[in-house]
Order: structure tokens, then C-alpha cells, then sequence
């Protein structure tokens, strides 16, 4: 890291806080290692942990679509998926059930899009949606969100993502969405209490691997009750960056999803199953020394005018994405209300769109990206830092203000 740490100190000198920078050379090492994890089983890049399409590009060629190890993309949202195949991208699995009846049009008017996205569904009722707001009985391809937490009696250790979890479910959802002229191409799991949880203690431990062994047996009847109820299946989704390994030894999995592991915020700092090397970071101005261990920082300065504008890409509802940043959801949403916990975000941009730095200010082994406020400022408390008071406070992607500063 403290390699990292110096490229980029270099390749930013001359810049004034706040702003992001990620390390190439570190980024496609740990490309390079995702892919050594699955083993095999190609990786689909998870976009809402990129938030960037350079780095889209960079893992999956100029076509977006696969190269070296890696192959598709799990899409945040639907418009996103749209605006990704209009730049080439050809194989897109929607990570989440969409509600957005324009884009659902968009998608049913266009046929390079139904034949390259995916939609996501564990429910009859956005089956309706989708076709009530699709023109025609377009073929449109559909995968089933299956529950993968792990259940002991009343207890429920994993995330809530799915109402589907037995097998005879599974199947009998997938035959009604054939009968009613969907095409049922995939099955997705993901364990969150196997990929989300560092190994911090030995409970845990355990329950990774109670999760593994129970998984492992109801993911393989799913698959095959829904294989008969509507054929072979296109895709079997499961893991993310925390349990690659876990996941792609399972034999009925033709793919894994990572993204933030490209990155690898703070979260993967206690995983044993593979060194974490942080890729990118950002930095904010100190601006204070009250005590000789401590140094106030100040966040972002909405009155910049001297950022660089990016282009916006004009949807049905309005500029929706930047030139860097795969998709921007609402303002309001992006920063935290008074009395609430700010987000945590795994990408440098939580509280504005990134755009690149003109390519001057960046070494041959460095992209340098720039944060642009576009909501109010965010009510950080001070925090702790090394450093001058001219100096800058350089921290993780996923490191909050107040914990241990790397700089």
C-alpha cells in the first residue's frame, strides 16, 4: 500500500483537496487476483461497487462485455443497463428487480436490449409490471433472485433480498413466468453472510461455513427443479468479492460477481482468504492542528466552479449519467439527512460524480478522478490525521473520519 500511496502522492501533488485517486498497476493486480480466486468460473463485474466506467472498460475490453477471466456485468439499475449497451456491453444481468416502467418500454422497444439484459425477479407481481409497461409480448429474459441465508429455527443470518428460497418454489415462479412468454435464463444467490462478513471471530467462521454446507446442497435442487420446469439455465449467479472461492467450487455455478474487490475497501481488511491491497483512495484538506495528534479536516467546497463539467447522457427522465460514473441516482439521496448516519460508500464518488483529470496530471500507471460536489455539504465530524496543517488526510474507500488514517 505505502506504494500505492507514493504514485499517487506524485501523481496529484499539484492538485487542492478533495479529490480521489486509483492506481492503475494496484487495480489490475487485483483483477488479476479476483480471477486467480474463482478458480476458473468467470467473474462478472459488479457495477454499482465501480461506479466508473473506465474501470469497466479496463477489466472488460473496449466492448464491455468480456476479457481475461472476466464476462458481463451485474447492473444497479435499469437505466444504467440501457445506457451500458448503448456503449457495446452485450451481456448484463440486473442485480435487483427493477420498477421503472420507462426504461422497461425502452427495454421492450429495443432489440439489441432484450437480447442483452437480463432482468432480475422473485416475485408474480413484477412480472405484471413488466409486462403492463413492455409494448407487444417481446421475448423479454429473466433471472430468479433465490434467498441464500443461511435459517436455524427462528433465526435468519443473512440479508432479506428474497421472498423465493425452497426449490419447488423456485420452479413453480420460473414455469409461470414461461407460460406467460418470459424467457427464465438464470438463477441467482447471493450469500451476504458469507461474502459481506470478515473473519473476525470464530463464531463467524462458523457460520461461513454452515452457510457453505447448507447452500451448497439447496443450491444444486434449485437449479435442477428449475432445469426441469423450463430447461437448462443460461446463468447460476452466486458469491461476491468475500467468498469467490467458496462459491465457485460449487460445480452447478457457471459464474461469480465481484466488484468492490477491485477496489478492496477497508470492509476486506480481516478476510483470510486473500491479501487485500486498497487501489483507491481520496484526500481532504487538514485545516486545523488543535492538539498535537489531531487535525481537523474540511470536506467538500461546493463553490468550486473550477471542476471540469462532464458530459451528461440525456434518458428519458433527464441527465442520468456522467462520463465516468456508471449511473447517478437523485441528489437527495447521496448524503445523509440531520440525525442520520452518512452512507457508506464503496466508491470515492458517495457525494458527487467522478469525472476524469485531464491525463497531465496523472503518472502512466495512474488514473487520477476528481469528486465534484453536487449535494449539500456533508456533515463530517473532525477527524484524527498525520500531517501538516497545509497538508492533506488520505484515506480508504469505505474508511470513515475518526478511524485510522493511512497517510
Amino acid at each position: 500500500m505505502t506504494r500505492t500511496l507514493d504514485r499517487l502522492t506524485a501523481a496529484t501533488r499539484e492538485l487542492d483537496p478533495p479529490l480521489a485517486a486509483l492506481d492503475v498497476t494496484t487495480l489490475r493486480s487485483n483483477a488479476a487476483d479476483l480471477v486467480r480466486r474463482a478458480g476458473g468460473t468467470p467473474v462478472r463485474v459488479a457495477s454499482k461497487s465501480v461506479r466508473c466506467r473506465t474501470v469497466l472498460t479496463e477489466t472488460l475490453g473496449d466492448t464491455l462485455t468480456a476479457s481475461g477471466g472476466f464476462r458481463g456485468i451485474m447492473a444497479y439499475s435499469l437505466r444504467e443497463a440501457l445506457w451500458l449497451v448503448g456503449l457495446g456491453a452485450r451481456d448484463i444481468l440486473m442485480g435487483y428487480p427493477t420498477a421503472d416502467r420507462g426504461a422497461i418500454a425502452d427495454l421492450a422497444a429495443d432489440d439489441t436490449a432484450l437480447q442483452s439484459i437480463t432482468l432480475m425477479v422473485d416475485d408474480d407481481a413484477q412480472l405484471d409490471l413488466i409486462r403492463s409497461a413492455s409494448t407487444g409480448d417481446a421475448p423479454v429474459r429473466v433471472c430468479l433472485d433465490v434467498d441464500a441465508s443461511l435459517r436455524i429455527g427462528p433465526i435468519h443470518l443473512g440479508v432479506r433480498r428474497s421472498p423465493l428460497r425452497e426449490p419447488a418454489a423456485v420452479a413453480a415462479l420460473a414455469a409461470r413466468a414461461r407460460q406467460r412468454g418470459f424467457s427464465v435464463v438464470g438463477v441467482m444467490f447471493y450469500e451476504a453472510q458469507i461474502a459481506g462478513l470478515p473473519d473476525t471471530s470464530a463464531p463467524i467462521g462458523w457460520v461461513k461455513k454452515a452457510s457453505a454446507r447448507e447452500l451448497a446442497s439447496r443450491r444444486g435442487a434449485v437449479v435442477a427443479a428449475v432445469t426441469d420446469a423450463v430447461g437448462a439455465l443460461e446463468i447460476v449467479n452466486s458469491g461476491g468479492t468475500g467468498s469467490l472461492e467458496v462459491s465457485s467450487a460449487d460445480p452447478v455455478v457457471t459464474e461469480v460477481t465481484a466488484g468492490s474487490g477491485l477496489y478492496v475497501p477497508t470492509l476486506f481488511d480481516r478476510y483470510r482468504a486473500f491479501r487485500p491491497d486498497p487501489a483507491l483512495f481520496f484526500a481532504l484538506s487538514a485545516v486545523r492542528k488543535p492538539t498535537p495528534s489531531s487535525r481537523p479536516c474540511s470536506a467538500a467546497d461546493t463553490s468550486r466552479r473550477d471542476l471540469p463539467e462532464p458530459p451528461a447522457f440525456r434518458h428519458r427522465s433527464g441527465p442520468l449519467v456522467s462520463n465516468c460514473s456508471a449511473t447517478k441516482e437523485p441528489a437527495k439521496s447521496r448524503h445523509r439527512s440531520p440525525g442520520r448516519k452518512p452512507e457508506t460508500s464503496r466508491s470515492a464518488a458517495a457525494y458527487g460524480s467522478v469525472t476524469p483529470r485531464p491525463a497531465s496530471c496523472a503518472s502512466a500507471s495512474t488514473a487520477c478522478m476528481w469528486s465534484k460536489p453536487t449535494a449539500p455539504e456533508p456533515r463530517f465530524p473532525p477527524t484524527a490525521a498525520k500531517g501538516s496543517v497545509s497538508g492533506r488526510t488520505v484515506l480508504r474507500v469505505g474508511q470513515r473520519l475518526g478511524a485510522k488514517i493511512f497517510g
